[in-house]
């Protein structure tokens, strides 16, 4: 494998997973402050009250950094920090520890890559009915451009929202993640205008008018396959392809919802008023690609979405997902032939295995080692083919908060031992570091 000189090596993270100290410095709460201090929300009743520690220890994650080889990192701004109310008087202390955390990566000659949200909504605007009032765009927007006027003659690189679909599934309508509604039509909602605030952001940074700013979304995509020939499972997982793999970047590209998930929906459709999409389609530079697992599907009349996964004979995770490098393929293929030369970035892909230490003090997880070379491989397929594939972030810099799983899942390059913040490079995280340098030594 011999990736493009100008490839991006990275490892991604975001702020309310590492960070820890979320109130400190002045700064508001966020959903996931609030939701996470609410009993029976996280397992084992987990907080990101510290987490990593990130927030007084970045200094020594980007030493980190720069020993793995990395040249790009991927984080996220907590919204609350830089405006405690989500909007209007700004935290200094807060903005300024996202400049020396700029600064300080640049120093070590690595790319920083900027989530704008990563499901750390200011408490304050969820009050308001967060992404499901349609205000929530404008507010998104107005944040935007104070970090593209604060960071943007350093940073480059901008994706507006970290997986929408799983905001707007998991938070709204199923429960499992902050705000913990379970609402259908706010989960509709809350969809059309996470799609609307990602467009108006697209249209602040491009009326600065910053040299050499690139700007694009995050999703998380997947292969949805049928578990047979049978005409309803064919349906089902057509379904779920459109409303996973489409539903974010269908109005973006194409200037509207798939039609198959408009039809299921029915009168709990997207709130789409005159000129909506039209703003949607504001042209992005790139697609950021968050690859896991693929889902088999079979037609269920008993679900609620009429459908069920079929477990496959294969290694998984802990997390229980499938590993299955050759999806990624098969998602980047369907992206370049779907929605044209838009450049793809891989934004986050990885696996959570039961990682503990061993007499030596090392963390030994070869099937770690193993995901990230067949994924690598994967990609370099689909590079070959013609598919323009800018960079590769491992999922995660180190281990964190696991959302609703708490501290129970490790994904991490870096073993992290929570008790006193100590950071140990697995076996895989050296050999991701020897990855990089034999390709830059090429």
């Amino acid at each position: 494998m011999r990736f493009p000189k100008d490839f991006l090596w990275g490892a991604a993270t975001a702020a309310y997973q590492i960070e820890g100290s979320p109130l400190a410095d002045g700064a508001g709460m966020s959903i996931w402050h609030r939701f996470s201090h609410t009993p029976g929300t996280i397992l084992n009743g987990d907080t990101g009250d510290v987490a990593c520690d990130h927030y007084r220890r970045w200094r020594e994650d980007i030493e980190w950094m720069r020993r793995l080889g990395l040249n790009a990192y991927r984080f996220s701004v907590a919204w609350a920090r830089v405006l405690p109310e989500g909007r209007g008087r700004v935290n200094t202390k807060g903005l300024d520890f996202y400049q020396r955390l700029v600064d300080a990566l640049l120093q070590n000659g690595i790319t920083p890559m900027v989530t704008l949200y990563h499901w750390d909504l200011p408490a304050s605007l969820q009050d308001e009915g967060g992404w499901a009032n349609r205000e929530c765009a404008s507010w998104f927007a107005e944040y935007a451009e104070l970090m593209f006027r604060a960071l943007g003659d350093r940073v480059k690189l901008w994706a507006t929202l970290n997986e929408p679909w799983v905001v707007m599934a998991l938070g709204y309508l199923m429960g499992q993640h902050a705000p913990g509604m379970r609402d259908i039509g706010a989960a509709s909602r809350a969809g059309h205008h996470l799609l609307l605030g990602h467009a108006l952001a697209v249209q602040a940074l491009r009326a600065l008018d910053i040299p050499g700013a690139q700007i694009g979304i995050v999703t998380n995509l997947g292969p949805q396959q049928p578990a047979s020939e049978n005409p309803q499972d064919q349906a089902v997982a057509l379904l779920w392809h459109q409303f996973i793999n489409q539903y974010f970047l269908d109005p973006i590209f194409v200037g509207e919802y798939p039609q198959t998930v408009l039809s299921f929906v029915g009168e709990f459709a997207p709130p789409v008023r005159s000129g909506d999409m039209e703003v949607i389609q504001t042209p992005i530079d790139f697609i950021g690609v968050n690859y896991y697992t693929r889902n088999v599907l079979a037609y269920d009349a008993d679900s609620p979405f009429g459908s069920r996964t079929v477990p496959q004979q294969a290694l998984h995770t802990e997390m229980g997902w499938e590993v299955y490098p050759q999806g990624l393929y098969e998602i980047l293929k369907w992206l370049h032939e779907t929605y044209g030369a838009v450049p793809l970035y891989i934004t986050e892909n990885g696996a959570a295995f039961a990682d503990t230490l061993n007499e030596n003090g090392e963390v030994d997880d070869p099937l770690r080692e193993e995901y990230i070379r067949a994924h690598l491989e994967q990609a370099y397929r689909a590079l070959e083919e013609g598919v323009p594939l800018k960079g590769y972030f491992y999922w995660s810099l180190m281990d964190n908060f696991e959302w609703a799983f708490g501290y129970s899942r490790r994904f991490g390059l870096l073993y992290v031992d929570f008790e006193t913040q100590r950071r140990i490079p697995k076996r895989s995280a050296h050999w991701y570091a020897q990855f990089i340098a034999q390709q830059r030594a090429i």
